[in-house]
């Protein structure tokens, strides 16, 4: 099994503004421009947390997004029933080491999952890019830890107005 984080962040480290929200990141640049299609086409299965998934919800061709990978997000809230998406609560940890050991997994977006797997050695590769916006306050993409996480860099790519950070785990 391999994990991945891959998402993009302003250049101050927030993944979303103070509302959640993803604007800014749409009116900076369109997927189109970066590598996100090759990268999709490896994963096997995608996780976000509740307020990822919110963020994405409204878009009219939802069941579309992740058309090729198994979806879960991550929620409290019971009763929740969209095409192409399971809801699941739980531990993300222990919901990692349960998946088949030859699946790649994508954490998309969410400190709330990001920062566990990363304080118990779960996550092999961050993908970040980082878009020339800065927004001053929001939603970090890391939070504080107590554990000492160290990766090499592994690849430094520009794509339109991002740069594309590639990191492996160290071992």
């Amino acid at each position: 099994m391999c994990v991945f984080f891959y998402g993009c962040m302003s250049l101050d480290g927030y993944l979303a503004d103070k509302n959640h929200q993803l604007d800014w990141l749409y009116q900076t640049g369109s997927v189109e421009a970066t590598d996100y299609d090759a990268f999709y086409d490896r994963m096997d299965i995608v996780i976000m947390g509740k307020k990822t998934f919110n963020a994405i919800k409204g878009l009219d061709n939802l069941d579309e997004i992740y058309p090729t990978t198994t979806n879960y997000v991550f929620t409290h809230e019971s009763n929740l029933h969209i095409a192409g998406f399971n809801f699941v609560s739980g531990s993300v940890v222990d919901f990692i080491k349960q998946q088949d050991t030859a699946k790649k997994i994508w954490i998309v977006g969410g400190n709330t999952l990001l920062t566990p797997l990363l304080e118990k050695d779960l996550v092999d590769v961050l993908k970040i890019q980082v878009a020339p916006v800065l927004l001053g306050d929001g939603i970090p993409l890391f939070t504080k830890s107590d554990s000492l996480q160290r990766f090499e860099l592994e690849d430094v790519t520009q794509y339109g107005p991002f740069a594309a950070l590639t990191y492996h785990k160290s071992v």
